[in-house]
């Protein structure tokens, strides 16, 4: 009799282990049809929807997630399937863990292809309306933290998955990340301006700017932590962004390379105004580095002490070359004024004595 009852139990626990792995088969099995179904669909039919568009960033997001999507469908018929069977409740945890970890690095491979195919779209986007390396500037310190993001996410997810207390790790790491930000305020302040300087770009690299100190050069590098200027007597500023945020800045390079430069002279009184604006229109418009457009002007400024004091306004298509075209200008006007008899007099003074009677 207990033969009879044993081979009972035996055969009914077959048949449950039959039924039970027949179903996990077809679980599995709907699974991966569905992963072919999605290949083809999205190797055959959203190619051609996403050519409507005028972008190429969907088309290149389909590229990179279809692989994982079809990995990540057969994953998670495995994992449903893992559920299924009629095995010991702490294995079957095991296993299926070990499965939903799988799927949760597959999810968040996904997320990373999608993030970083729109960032290198918006990188080439703002490089050619710039024309500066944003590229290899900002995003990939952006890209990091995006993958600092998604490792927790996904660290919070698995936990979560098995039962852990988030809540506590989450009380941690916003208490860590409060003590990092009071002690590294001064540089945090520096990487949120270095954000800003290569977003807002009021000044590209090669640009030459103007500080409110007074000094100028030309923009090096603009890092994370600070920006590196040349002067013009060939040093190295270094100069933290967030006082570059909060400064004036004088951009000579912006909104073109033309700069304008001045000639102050003065003339001796007598002299007649009109032939000596004559000749510093000439001698502007004779330079080949000075623009026509707009044409350089004359004025006669005001009267001085012992001159009559003039003004040469003129244009120059590149910023660094105005002292060599001042340069140039000065010494033709030193050699026109000697010939045209033009004298530029020298300050005097009258000091009259009286002799006590």
């Amino acid at each position: 009799m207990q033969v009879f009852f044993r081979s009972l139990v035996e055969s009914d626990t077959i048949l449950i282990w039959a039924r039970e792995g027949a179903l996990a088969l077809l679980i599995f099995g709907l699974f991966w049809a569905l992963s072919r179904f999605l290949r083809y669909f999205c190797t055959k039919w959203l190619p051609r929807i996403a050519r409507i568009t005028k972008t190429e960033l969907d088309d290149r997001i389909v590229l990179r997630i279809t692989p994982p999507v079809e990995l990540l469908t057969i994953t998670a018929g495995l994992y449903f399937a893992v559920r299924s069977l009629p095995i010991h409740d702490r294995a079957q945890l095991v296993l299926a863990g070990m499965v939903f970890i799988v799927n949760a690095l597959i999810f968040a491979n996904i997320s990373y292809r999608v993030a970083d195919e729109f960032l290198t779209w918006y990188a080439n986007r703002v490089e050619e309306r710039t024309g500066t390396k944003v590229g290899t500037q900002v995003f990939p310190l952006i890209r990091k933290v995006f993958t600092i993001f998604l490792v927790c996410a996904v660290l919070i997810v698995v936990l979560k998955h098995f039962g852990y207390d988030v809540l506590s790790l989450l009380t941690a790491l916003g208490l860590g990340s409060l003590a990092i930000g009071l002690a590294a305020k001064d540089t945090l302040a520096n990487m949120i301006s270095g954000f800003t300087l290569m977003i807002d770009r009021p000044f590209r690299i090669g640009d030459r700017i103007q500080l409110a100190s007074g000094k100028t050069g030309d923009v090096v590098d603009i890092g994370l932590r600070s920006t590196r200027i040349k002067t013009v007597d060939n040093t190295l500023l270094i100069i933290p962004n967030s006082e570059l945020c909060n400064s004036t800045v004088l951009n000579m390079a912006c909104p073109d390379m033309r700069s304008q430069g001045r000639i102050s002279l003065g003339v001796a009184y007598g002299s007649d105004v009109e032939k000596v604006k004559s000749i510093l229109l000439e001698i502007a418009l004779e330079n080949p580095e000075v623009l026509k457009e707009p044409s350089p002007e004359a004025f006669f400024l005001s009267f001085g002490d012992s001159s009559l004091n003039m003004v040469l306004v003129f244009w120059v298509r590149d910023y660094t070359k105005i002292i060599p075209v001042t340069d140039q200008l000065n010494l033709l006007l030193m050699t026109e004024f000697t010939k045209n008899e033009v004298q530029i007099p020298y300050p005097t003074r009258k000091v009259l004595l009286e002799r006590e009677g």
